[in-house]
């Protein structure tokens, strides 16, 4: 049987248990630079396991057009992060294995590794977000509270970013209910530092967990904020935005739920608060607004007991089958068709004439070459400069 991740007949009905020695080799792959959730999919698709993927890595980015041999961790590095998560009570959790949250598993981008401290039980709960302005009203900061307490008091867990402000409330208020916060840095590294102690409460209270697919160490970046959106809005079945500026994070996050297929919702406000600018606009465009924890609990009422969507299944080849490499002339005619603009992996093949597992070899062979960015919707652009 493959390594989780791998495409399987009924992948839903199958549990996995990562040895020591394959969670060892995840991580490293995982921590390959620039070797993202994609990215590791297709490897692992590909070689069949994360030990071939990792000897396969300088030949597969050198093919693709790198110059430089990619930089892989050391077994030694990736077992001082897993004894480090240890030591403060964390773990690896890897996708397929049996604490890895399902809906989170149904995502595009799906990580395949998060850090887990506290209760994982709680990434079993139906889920609810709940994000909004850092620089929050006390109305923003009181509707947050209840909209939390009321709809963990019903049984929901609330998401959150541990950000100041909207997203800080919705935490305390959910603390005895049960609520997950996702950070965009490593599990030790809270941002901002002063909620350092509320997440603390919540690892340790016993109802709810903090969860990152990001190092032990790690200082998040600006960047990193809308991968931790990512998970924030797939843990979830809904996400409701209370405060939000009209440039804001938390629009991102609603954005990136609409992307999933979750209910987004939205707290109306003032029109004369730059902080309801973004939730009025979200309103506008077909949110549905919220006044009380009813409304969500009635937007999310057809959900209840509705059928599993199927898990999402790669077009790679299972293990055991190695794909032809495509000749050069078949990746330069596959690069010429590429440019700025998104462009949809299932229209390649259809105009290359190349078989599905050839063009997801050379869209491997240039993402590990750092030649092509990848986009929702299985949809790929050439890196500007590159050709």
């Amino acid at each position: 049987m493959g390594e989780p991740g791998q495409a399987d007949a009924e992948p839903r009905a199958v549990r996995f248990a990562l040895s020591e020695r394959q969670r060892v080799a995840w991580l490293r792959l995982y921590r390959t630079d620039n070797v993202g959730p994609a990215t590791f999919r297709d490897l692992i698709n590909h070689c069949g396991s994360a030990e071939r993927a990792l000897a396969m890595l300088p030949e597969l980015s050198t093919r693709g057009g790198r110059r430089r041999y990619p930089q892989i961790p050391s077994a030694e590095d990736a077992q001082a992060e897993i004894d480090g998560l240890a030591a403060i009570g964390a773990r690896l959790v890897g996708i397929g294995e049996a604490d890895y949250p399902d809906l989170l598993r149904l995502v595009e981008h799906a990580p395949p590794l998060i850090a887990v401290k506290g209760e994982p039980a709680a990434l079993h709960r139906p889920a609810i977000s709940i994000v909004g302005s850092r620089n929050a009203s006390m109305a923003g900061l009181t509707m947050a509270r209840r909209l939390a307490g009321d709809l963990g008091a019903g049984g929901h867990v609330i998401v959150s970013g541990l950000a100041r402000g909207i997203d800080g409330a919705a935490h305390e208020a959910a603390l005895a209910t049960g609520t997950i916060a996702v950070l965009a840095g490593g599990i030790d590294r809270p941002y901002p530092p002063q909620n350092a102690q509320l997440l603390d409460r919540i690892a340790s209270g016993g109802a709810g967990c903090a969860v990152t697919e990001m190092p032990l160490g790690w200082e998040p970046r600006a960047r990193d904020f809308p991968r931790r959106n990512r998970i924030i809005a797939g843990l979830s079945l809904g996400l409701v935005v209370v405060e939000a500026a009209a440039r804001s994070g938390s629009l991102i996050s609603a954005r990136l739920a609409g992307e999933m297929g979750r209910i987004v919702m939205a707290v109306p406000g003032s029109p004369l608060d730059p902080r309801a600018h973004g939730t009025n606009m979200l309103i506008r465009d077909g949110a549905t607004l919220v006044t009380g924890a009813a409304d969500v609990r009635e937007a999310l009422a057809p959900l209840d007991g509705a059928p599993a969507p199927p898990e999402p299944r790669s077009a790679l080849e299972p293990e055991g089958t190695m794909t032809v490499p495509p000749d050069d002339d078949a990746r330069a005619r596959l690069v010429s068709l590429l440019g700025p603009t998104p462009t949809a992996v299932d229209d390649l093949i259809a105009e290359t004439g190349l078989s599905a597992s050839q063009v997801f070899l050379i869209v491997l062979e240039l993402d590990l070459a750092e030649r092509i960015e990848r986009h929702s919707g299985n949809r790929i652009s050439l890196v500007v400069g590159h050709a």
